[in-house]
């Protein structure tokens, strides 16, 4: 049986996994054990396994997430921290996504708000979905520029269409008449069609006396608070504890 002119085709075809999988079943004997259906089926797997690392690792590299190497699988649950595991492990199967609900992630600061946002972002890439993250005050920025050079429109078309939008970081500095608007926009276009995660040091009923304009302040609260999943992070800062134990080491 002539090994090569198969493995030419395979590459041609851009099934490079399953031809490199099918090379090293040629010089395992452990494989020939295996029936027919148990080899195509490891090939298969091989193929598949591989195309779900390349889309996993597309997906991060568009979400630009803070936290990269954030999972659910690390999160950690101290009775201080208030952190119910039953949450998190619902929240894991992505089922918010799919029915469209907003997380809102509140706490003081250092109590890990950005490690469980870009955590759920993280998961949801996994499961298929596309992510995008921004700290608030850069997402006004861009919003900002794309009313200077005519790209606004475009800009609300690509956040509109990602799956989960990460706001990170929201209320932590004074909001402007421009950027409560932009907000009601990108709220706007995705409330009930898209998921967003919004985390912010301010507590969710506090949100409406920090927008202060009484009409838009309703209208973005009304979107956000609407069927979504709230998550308060309580006890010290993570980031303290963590200098605390590597100084004691």
């Amino acid at each position: 049986m002539l090994n090569e002119p198969t493995l030419d085709k395979l590459k041609n075809l851009r099934l490079e996994a399953m031809a490199a999988a099918w090379a090293e079943q040629q010089h395992n004997a452990d494989h020939s054990q295996l029936s027919f259906d148990e080899r195509f089926g490891l090939l298969v797997d091989a193929e598949w396994l591989a195309r779900e690392n390349k889309r996993l690792a597309r997906a991060l590299k568009e979400a630009k997430l803070k936290l990269g190497q954030a999972c659910l699988e690390d999160i950690d649950y101290p009775a201080q921290r208030a952190l119910d595991k039953s949450v998190v492990r619902q929240l894991a199967t992505c089922r918010w996504v799919r029915e469209h609900q907003a997380v809102l992630v509140t706490g003081a600061t250092g109590t890990g708000k950005s490690y469980l946002a870009c955590a759920l972002a993280h998961q949801a890439c996994r499961k298929g979905y596309r992510a995008i993250y921004r700290r608030a005050p850069r997402l006004f920025d861009e919003l900002r520029l794309a009313h200077a050079d005519g790209t606004y429109a475009r800009l609300l078309a690509r956040l509109e269409r990602v799956d989960v939008l990460v706001i990170d970081d929201l209320a932590i500095a004074p909001i402007a008449d421009e950027e409560r608007r932009d907000l009601l926009e990108v709220l706007e276009d995705r409330y009930g069609t898209r998921s967003t995660i919004v985390t912010s040091q301010l507590p969710p009923d506090a949100w409406h006396d920090y927008l202060a304009d009484p009409n838009l302040a309703d209208a973005i609260c009304d979107r956000l608070l609407h069927n979504a999943h709230r998550i308060m992070l309580r006890g010290p800062s993570r980031r303290k504890t963590k200098d605390k134990e590597s100084a004691e080491k």
